[in-house]
């Protein structure tokens, strides 16, 4: 059965303060002492192996939430250079939040994914996409509206299925490598949730799609935010209806039946993701 888990980049204990975003003046006073934290085209600028953070600039800043009564806000720099972008955050260097996955807390981790999916998001919907028309900040960072033709754009997160599938003697799971994979770097097959379908529905269509394999008990086990750069991965666990598979040969190269004992011998998954709980849960199984 799923478990109440708090998997990497979840938990986030910010309070969003989403009803005092258009409350300007408000903002304004917690900009004096606030956590402003810079990304330069989608990377965190560091000081040593720790967020570099900024004085509030004469930018647009996004609002994160507050920490106790300090205001947290993340500042895109992607306008200026590399070297611009350091110096103004006196960092040492642009680094990729989940390489930095390790060394921060649970906290901080979440923090800094929030805080890249919407610097991604706002840095991507410059323009109305009805009109063409440049848009404008408003609600914290929260709200993009056109001066053109009015239509209001807000962030959108990118809904995609991950699942482990266990063959029917519930023994051995699907894994697959896909293709630009490395050789032996064998996962969890996973795919976005299109219009008109179901979560299940998805997982369904997915596994048919890329593996050619039928499931039945299609059950929910946990999702994660995964804002790289707007999503949210829903974890599910399905059983094979045959140990017959076909792959797709576009997004996969090849699929093996692996017993838990082979699992074991592939070698530890990238902690943050969700894949390595699913897989983790499994195993434990056994």
């Amino acid at each position: 059965m799923p478990t109440n888990v708090t998997l990497p980049y979840n938990g986030l204990s910010l309070d969003r303060a989403g009803a005092r975003r258009a409350d300007d003046r408000w903002l304004d006073g917690l900009r004096a002492d606030a956590r402003v934290l810079a990304f330069w085209r989608d990377r965190c600028l560091v000081a040593g192996d720790v967020p570099a953070e900024v004085a509030a600039a004469d930018r647009d800043l996004v609002f994160l939430g507050l920490d106790g009564d300090v205001g947290v806000f993340a500042i895109d720099l992607s306008d200026l250079s590399d070297v611009d972008a350091l110096r103004l955050a006196r960092a040492d260097a642009a680094a990729d939040i989940r390489t930095l996955f390790r060394s921060l807390d649970r906290e901080r981790s979440a923090t800094l994914a929030y805080a890249r999916g919407m610097l991604h998001w706002a840095r991507n919907q410059r323009f109305c996409g009805a009109c063409g028309t440049a848009t404008g900040v408003t609600n914290a960072g929260h709200v993009r509206k056109c001066p053109g033709c009015g239509k209001l754009w807000f962030p959108r997160i990118e809904p995609a299925v991950i699942m482990l599938v266990e063959a029917p003697d519930r023994r051995r799971c699907l894994l697959a490598r896909h293709r630009g994979a490395a050789e032996g770097a064998y996962s969890t097959l996973a795919g976005f949730v299109e219009i008109g379908e179901s979560l299940e529905d998805a997982v369904r269509r997915e596994l048919v799609e890329e593996a050619g394999v039928r499931v039945t008990h299609v059950r929910y086990q946990a999702s994660q935010a995964w804002p790289f750069p707007s999503g949210m991965m829903i974890g599910f666990r399905a059983v094979a209806v045959s140990d017959r598979f076909t792959v797709d040969e576009y997004e996969l190269i090849e699929a093996r039946w692996f017993t838990r004992a082979e699992v074991r011998a592939l070698g530890d998954r990238r902690p943050d993701s969700i894949e390595a709980h699913l897989v983790e849960t499994w195993l434990s199984e056994g």
